[in-house]
């Protein structure tokens, strides 16, 4: 079971009024590791652990038509097929839980989040829209649902639904298969992107089929990573994440991962990670070592020098010195009914491939 910050409300019935509601939903900055693991009753299942950064995001805004058809859903930009999808499916939902009959809408999207690199995109953008139609029925889903529905919407998704604790997350079924603590070891991230931050088209990929000795080797990268939680061992986490980054690898192919191996090994990163569905990259340092800003400047130069194009640094704890971007700590999906405070859409712009900005 997903953990609820807060239980489902119910709305209030304003029928024959529009109805606005606001949602919004954080990325992430790939994964710490992701395969295929073993649920409570032994099944196989695909698994990952994302590493949260806080800064780019999606927001949306629905208007809810009462008394309108279903099918008279409008969304902007026109090309949000899985959006378009989660908020019909979320205004099936809320109207369910109220009694009503569902009824169309606008949904106006809008968001900063690069696509294609592994940041979660396209479940940002529905974990928002799932957000403002609720938000405009006047009630909050629980993160279970938020998942269910966001499954239902793209055939998996990220747990972007969820609080910053590490969670090992089924992306296809849309559940927890453990939390693993409540926060992860202190890291400073120096993000690079990787291919020079051209897209990744995973659906080109091959699949890898686990076998027996692979999901033994990710069961013990899991039990390491938990220890390495469970202690704010940033060094085993490291290790955990490079050595997913390299079974990742078998897959992605990137042509300059050993040269992010390589400066990560001669300036002293715990640890690289990668997307495993994109290109976006990190150097993980401990920032109990001595010399910190000495060696996220020296990491960005390296990756310069070696044609990787630096991004942006972060941490996953607040207020420290190296970078103005504090980790994910809970998501503001905004709307009154959430309590938040709204954050209007900007201007729409088609979705297209970007970069991350370079600091």
């Amino acid at each position: 079971m997903i953990p609820a910050a807060r239980r489902d409300c119910p709305g209030t019935d304003r029928r024959g009024t529009d109805r606005r509601g606001a949602g919004h939903a954080a990325c992430h900055h790939g994964e710490i590791l992701q395969g295929t693991f073993l649920d409570a009753a032994g099944n196989r299942c695909a698994g990952l652990v994302t590493l949260p950064m806080s800064g780019p995001g999606s927001r949306a805004e629905f208007t809810l038509r009462p008394g309108t058809p279903p099918e008279a859903l409008t969304v902007r930009p026109g090309d949000r097929t899985k959006a378009a999808r989660a908020a019909a499916l979320a205004v099936e939902e809320c109207a369910r839980r109220l009694g009503q009959p569902p009824c169309g809408g606008e949904l106006r999207i809008s968001g900063d989040i690069p696509v294609g690199l592994g940041m979660g995109s396209s479940t940002s953008d529905v974990i928002a829209v799932i957000r403002a139609v609720a938000d405009s029925y006047a009630m909050r889903l629980a993160p279970a649902a938020v998942a269910r529905l966001a499954v239902r919407a793209e055939l998996a998704c990220d747990p972007l639904m969820l609080d910053a604790r590490p969670v090992l997350f089924a992306q296809r079924e849309g559940r927890v298969l453990e939390v693993l603590g409540r926060r992860l070891p202190p890291l400073v991230v120096v993000g690079c992107a990787l291919g020079g931050g051209a897209p990744v088209d995973t659906l080109s990929l091959p699949a890898r089929v686990h076998d027996d000795h692979d999901v033994r080797a990710f069961e013990r990268l899991r039990v390491l990573l938990r220890r390495a939680v469970a202690t704010g061992d940033a060094g085993l986490l490291g290790r955990v994440a490079t050595a997913s980054a390299r079974r990742g690898q078998r897959v992605l192919c990137h042509p300059e991962f050993d040269a992010l191996v390589g400066i990560a090994r001669r300036l002293g990163a715990v640890g690289v990670q990668i997307a495993h569905s994109g290109a976006v990259a990190g150097l993980l340092l401990d920032p109990a070592v001595p010399g910190l800003r000495h060696r996220v400047r020296g990491c960005v130069r390296a990756l310069e020098s070696d044609g990787i194009p630096a991004t942006r640094t972060f941490t996953t704890f607040p207020n420290c010195p190296t970078s103005p971007n504090p980790p994910t700590s809970k998501e503001s999906p905004s709307g009154p009914a959430h309590r938040g405070g709204h954050r209007p859409t900007g201007s729409d712009t088609p979705r297209r491939p970007a970069r991350l900005p370079a600091l």
